[in-house]
């Protein structure tokens, strides 16, 4: 740590590579210092060896990060091992790997999951034995930690049996989310998928409705028979639910729009939804 003076005020300063956002906090007195939420080392595994015998031991990984060019034997092998356990897989400068450690990375950082996930082939059968009309939120490459947070947390309150997420460009399940979700991504299985699409269409064939909420939707979503087996689907803010998706659904739904601002934050709109599809269940 190193106490910088500046204009009689006093700014203290903390660095770790790759520690993420820096903020300004005002202390009592009067000064203020800069807050590092910096990543601890049981959350990262480095080096080729050290991520392929962690994969291999089944620890559940998030991501994995891999310096672009990288080659060897060794690579091709965790490579092969990674796509066994679908695990993600992001080829990235040797910048940004420098950037989240210092030590010797050989090209190659993983992330230690924060959850165990699952597979949705295997949480349905288990839905359906248990007597209970499923219902799985979708997330279509929701990429705020916040967001997705939350929406775990209204999910988990509202009755969801699974939240599925794509494999690739979905928020990361970090501390953020964790606390976001007020312990709902502790109890709520979340399951990864390489494609949504593939996944989709096992649920549809499994018997569930595919309802998908955009506003491109021509049916209001208080009007939507959602007292079934149902798959609801909920797009990111800026893209929304892709066409694919769009293609798929049984139903696509909006929810009215009165004010001048577009769209609502999409963990808003899934509270909604979810609430939606728990009123007519329990009418």
């Amino acid at each position: 740590m190193q106490k910088v003076a500046q204009s009689k005020r006093f700014f203290i300063f903390g660095w770790s590579p790759g520690a993420g956002k820096m903020k300004l906090i005002d202390a009592p007195d009067g000064t203020h210092s800069f807050s590092l939420n910096i990543m601890k080392k049981d959350e990262l595994i480095f080096g080729i060896r050290p991520v392929i015998e962690a994969v291999s031991a089944g620890r559940e990984i998030d991501r994995i990060l891999l310096q672009k060019g990288l080659r060897g034997e060794l690579f091709k092998e965790l490579y092969a091992v990674g796509n066994e356990m679908g695990i993600p897989m992001q080829h990235v400068p040797i910048d940004r790997l420098n950037r989240i450690t210092r030590k010797n990375h050989q090209g190659v950082i993983a992330f230690l999951s924060r959850i165990s996930y699952h597979d949705i082939e295997q949480i349905m059968p288990t839905v359906f034995e248990a007597g209970r009309v499923p219902l799985v939120l979708v997330l279509d490459h929701i990429t705020d930690v916040r967001n997705f947070g939350a929406i775990a947390r209204t999910a988990e309150c509202s009755g969801v049996d699974a939240v599925l997420i794509p494999s690739k460009g979905s928020a990361a399940v970090n501390e953020d989310a964790m606390k976001t979700s007020a312990g709902a991504l502790n109890v709520l299985p979340v399951c990864r998928a390489d494609k949504l699409e593939t996944a989709v269409r096992f649920l549809k064939q499994s018997g569930l409705k595919v309802v998908a909420a955009s506003e491109k939707g021509n049916t209001s979503y208080t009007d939507a028979e959602m007292n079934v087996p149902l798959c609801l689907i909920m797009g990111a803010e800026d893209k929304g639910v892709s066409r694919e998706l769009l293609a798929m659904s049984d139903e696509i739904v909006s929810l009215p729009i009165q004010g001048e601002i577009s769209s609502l934050n999409v963990s808003v709109a899934a509270g909604i939804m979810l609430y939606e599809v728990l009123r007519q269940r329990k009418a």
